[in-house]
Parts: C-alpha cells; sequence; structure tokens
C-alpha cells in the first residue's frame, strides 16, 4: 500500500489541472468480454484488466476528462459477488493513506462491480472522514462489448469527482448519469442499463449529456458512530442476515448463532415481522448474547420500535435496507454492545 501511495505522491507535479485518483477494484467494469454481445456470461473469459490499461485503452473521454489529471491506482482485481469486508477495510485504508500522502489529490473515483456496489459505498461513507470527493461507479457491460456503459459512466463519475457539490457530501454512486447518496441506492435490476435506483427519496442529481454536474439536493449525513480508527481495525465482527418468507423457521437462526454471528439482521416479511416460527429463535438468540436487528425485505421498508420488539430485545431497523443494516451493525459492534446506544445509531444514522 505504501509504495502505491509513494507512485501517487511522485505524479504531483506543477499543473494547474485538479488531480483525480481512479482506484481499480475489478468487476464488469474490468471484464473483457468474449464477443460483442456477450453481456451476461463475459466473465467466463478470465480476464480482468487493470486499472492502467482500462484507462490507456478507453483513451481520451472528451473535455470533462482532459480537464483533470488521471493518476490511476491499482488495487485488487475482483469481481464484486467476491469482496468480504477485510477488502472494504483495505480499500478504506487505501484512501485515507494516499490522501494523508498527497492532499493535494481533489477527489477520488473507485470502479467497482455492481453486484455489491452499494454496499461497499455504503462502508465507505460509514468509515472515511475525507472532505475530498469520493464516488463509485460501474458497468454493467464490459467496456469491449457493443453499448458499452464504461465510458459515459466513468466519464460522469469524473465529472461529480471534480465538482465542487460532491465535496463534503460523503461517498457518491454516479450510473447512468444519475447521481446517488451511498445510503440511499440499490441495484434494482440485473442487466439493464438503468439498474441503480434509491427508493423512496430518488437520485440527488444528474450528469447533463454535457458533462455538467447538476445537484438538486445534498445528502443529510449525520456520522452517529464515533470515528473509526482505520489503522487499527484488524477485522470486523461476523453480522449476518436471516430472510424471511412464509413457513420460514428458526433452522437459520440457530445455525448462524452457532456459526458465531456477534449480529443477526431478520429481513422480515413486510411491514417487518419475522414469520411465526422465527421468533422465538431471534429472542433465544438475543439471548444467547448475539445483537438482533428487525429489518423488512419490502425495498421502502420501516421497522420503528415497537412493543414486541422491546419484549424480545430485538432493536428497530428503521428505514436502512436489510444488508446496509449489517455493514452499520459490523461497524457499530466495533464501538458498543449496549443495547440502547446501538438502537439510537441506528435510528438516527
Amino acid at each position: 500500500m505504501n509504495a502505491v501511495a509513494d507512485t501517487i505522491a511522485m505524479s504531483a507535479g506543477n499543473t494547474a489541472q485538479p488531480r483525480i485518483a481512479v482506484i481499480g477494484t475489478g468487476g464488469t467494469f474490468a471484464m473483457h468480454a468474449r464477443h460483442r454481445f456477450d453481456w451476461v456470461e463475459y466473465g467466463e473469459s478470465g480476464v480482468v484488466h487493470p486499472i492502467e490499461k482500462l484507462l490507456d485503452d478507453l483513451g481520451s473521454l472528451g473535455d470533462v476528462a482532459d480537464a483533470v489529471e488521471l493518476v490511476p491506482v491499482p488495487f485488487r482485481a475482483l469481481g464484486s459477488t467476491g469482496i468480504t469486508p477485510a477488502d472494504w477495510l483495505a480499500l478504506a485504508r487505501l484512501i485515507e493513506d494516499s490522501a494523508r500522502r498527497d492532499p493535494g489529490l481533489a477527489g477520488f473515483v473507485i470502479t467497482h462491480g455492481t453486484a455489491t456496489l452499494e454496499e461497499t459505498a455504503w462502508f465507505l461513507d460509514l468509515a472515511l472522514t475525507l472532505d475530498q470527493p469520493v464516488v463509485i461507479t460501474g458497468a454493467q457491460r464490459p467496456a469491449n462489448t457493443a453499448g458499452s456503459d464504461v465510458p459515459a459512466n466513468l466519464r460522469a463519475a469524473l465529472a461529480v469527482a471534480q465538482s465542487g457539490a460532491a465535496r463534503g457530501a460523503g461517498v457518491l454512486v454516479v450510473m447512468d448519469g444519475h447521481i446517488f447518496a451511498a445510503r440511499d441506492v440499490t441495484k434494482a435490476a440485473s442487466f439493464d442499463l438503468n439498474a441503480f435506483e434509491a427508493p423512496p427519496f430518488g437520485p440527488l442529481g444528474r450528469v447533463e449529456a454535457s458533462g455538467a454536474v447538476t445537484m438538486r439536493r445534498l445528502p443529510v449525513r449525520r456520522r452517529v458512530l464515533p470515528p473509526l480508527d482505520l489503522a487499527n481495525l484488524e477485522a470486523l465482527p461476523r453480522v449476518d442476515i436471516v430472510m424471511s418468507y412464509a413457513g420460514a423457521d428458526r433452522t437459520a437462526i440457530d445455525a448462524l448463532v452457532a456459526a458465531g454471528c456477534a449480529g443477526l439482521v431478520s429481513a422480515g416479511l413486510p411491514p417487518g415481522r419475522p414469520a411465526n416460527a422465527e421468533a422465538q429463535g431471534l429472542a433465544d438468540a438475543v439471548r444467547a448474547g448475539t445483537t438482533v436487528v428487525q429489518s423488512t425485505r419490502a425495498s421502502r421498508g420501516m421497522v420503528p420500535p415497537q412493543a414486541f420488539l422491546r419484549a424480545a430485545g430485538v432493536l428497530a431497523g428503521g428505514d436502512l435496507s436489510p444488508q446496509k443494516l449489517r455493514i452499520l451493525l459490523m461497524l457499530a459492534l466495533t464501538q458498543t454492545r449496549d443495547p440502547g446506544l446501538l438502537q439510537q445509531w441506528l435510528l438516527e444514522n
């Protein structure tokens, strides 16, 4: 990591152009498809390009990209289905270390696979304390396929990363010309170019065809978690998600508790209740020392504190999706196990 940061620092020169670090993490954005319409199984090629080659192959992205100096930063060539919390910690350290060593960097663009893009974005939004823009983008179609969104998404991400409106706004996701808050965004389709949405609040703004950035609102970032000591945080506690469905029982709950999970998020039936046969298993998990949070699988769900949750010792998850509640709980559990404080953080994040 230090060698990468030293390379960034050495690239700083007497230039009037803002300098944007572009961190490649693999994903569809970096994959090489087998033919022009290989939009589904392109991962079978086994070819994942490093960010330096991608930038070289893409060439000029027009006036928006020409206005900045791109500083490629390699990370790890990952399909986003394989990313882990250990990768999140390493990526966060790389960003903070790069910003510290080279304070002249105007912002960061991270290219990422779309399967877990929203989770990485939310983790970084909670973990980082930078003022510089951090923008995550990806692609639905590899760069060498017909109709690829790689060039347009990268161009749009670079436009946002150099925009004053993005400074201090936390981690932003830019896909298909839209700008999303990390807290709100989710992938809602498998292969569509407009796969990303932010129910129920919608995008923050958009990148116009000209490359101009239009921001209609800024995210509300409450920063309820104490700052993380990333340098000394070696691992995150295990937190799992259990899905409710008609006829679900406690089998998965008991197995996860036996596996040693520190926290468990129940993705309950709307409006946020477990199946009847799961309820006792969740209450028993609490008694065994596991922190349990009730969420809902509804895309526009909200789970407020309620009497039945308090009786079981289960915390209310508010309006975060199960996958984002999991990340918040993982980070919160590095700070405290106090149920009252955890409940406050879950609802005020």
